[in-house]
């Protein structure tokens, strides 16, 4: 258990140091807010946006009090997932964890530090546009998605053997 709460905490410091440093290049660096869009391929762009709302821009026109109330669930959900990490068995699921920790804490730093989330990557093909979302908010989708199927395909222990017990007693 000690090596999935290393692989977690590594997880969560990488995504978060990976979100920080892309903000921070594509605010100061690239300086994308003047530049608002660059076309980098037929299906991607930079973008600027100001996410003041929740994922998908949900909630972006709530008000001042939006990012105070966005903030103190995110720090909830970092917490919910910070025990459910001390209590991971599996590596993967732990580093899954680790992800959405540190995606919700990148993003809870831009909502202190700015009073929005910055997002800035912007897929789109054939008339078809993804929303605007940045590191966070991937590491976040595909930390999710890693704990879906692992609850999908894992067996817990503790079914099996309950099965293996009722077969044995209906063969008495």
């Amino acid at each position: 258990m000690k090596r999935c709460r290393i692989a977690g905490l590594v997880a969560a410091l990488l995504v978060l140091a990976a979100d920080q440093a892309s903000k921070a290049w594509i605010v100061q660096g690239l300086r994308l807010p003047e530049l608002r869009s660059i076309s980098l391929l037929p299906v991607l762009n930079l973008t600027w946006v100001e996410n003041r709302g929740i994922t998908f821009g949900l909630l972006n026109g709530a008000g001042g009090f939006a990012p105070v109330l966005l903030t103190r669930v995110a720090l909830v959900v970092v917490a919910a997932r910070g025990v459910w990490l001390w209590r991971a068995e599996r590596v993967w699921v732990a580093a899954a964890l680790g992800a959405v920790a540190g995606g919700a804490v990148g993003n809870v730093i831009d909502r202190l530090r700015f009073g929005y989330v910055v997002d800035f990557i912007h897929a789109h093909a054939w008339g078809w546009s993804w929303y605007v979302f940045n590191v966070a908010d991937a590491a976040i989708v595909c930390g999710v998605a890693a704990l879906v199927l692992d609850s999908m395909i894992s067996r817990p222990a503790h079914n099996a053997d309950s099965e293996h017990l009722a077969g044995a007693r209906d063969d008495r």
